[in-house]
């Protein structure tokens, strides 16, 4: 993806080279800042948060029982064994399901942002919107602010 992102920045680049740069009007989005301040990036923590809180209680009964037997010197080897082995399958288990769950997630979100920025130029007469992998922009083309205020409105 950041190859391909790469590659179209210079094409673009060397497309609107010269005079012709100059009658272009060229946007920019920092797509960290959009990480870290659209506020459907929280819901969708509390969402995988929520959706698998029965499995990560699940996960810390199991850890508990495994400290008690420890502690106690009253387990079996084989049975304490069994325990963690069984302990970090499901670890894992959940690992890999919030791991794709949340990779869902983030990739509906970027398809919303998508859509947002693609609105914003339409509506606004941009001719190329740049995203990340960008050594220099100037604060006059970025564009960041009016994608975070789009997002941070209600869905119609």
């Amino acid at each position: 993806m950041y190859k391909f992102l790469r590659f179209f920045t210079l094409v673009a680049i060397f497309c609107f080279a010269g005079n012709a740069f100059a009658d272009q009007k060229v946007g920019y989005v920092e797509v960290e800042r959009i990480l870290k301040e659209a506020p459907q990036i929280a819901e969708i923590g509390k969402k995988l948060e929520s959706e698998f809180s029965s499995r990560t209680a699940e996960l810390t009964k199991l850890q508990k029982q495994i400290k008690d037997q420890e502690s106690s010197g009253t387990a079996k080897e084989q049975d304490l064994n069994n325990l963690k082995y069984e302990f970090d399958r499901k670890q894992r288990e959940l690992n890999e399901d919030v791991n794709n769950r949340k990779n869902e997630e983030l990739a509906s979100f970027q398809d919303k942002v998508n859509k947002v920025v693609t609105s914003i130029a339409d509506s606004e007469g941009y001719d190329l919107v740049l995203y990340n992998g960008i050594a220099y922009f100037s604060k006059r083309i970025d564009m960041t602010d009016k994608v975070l205020k789009a997002l941070a409105k209600p869905a119609q």
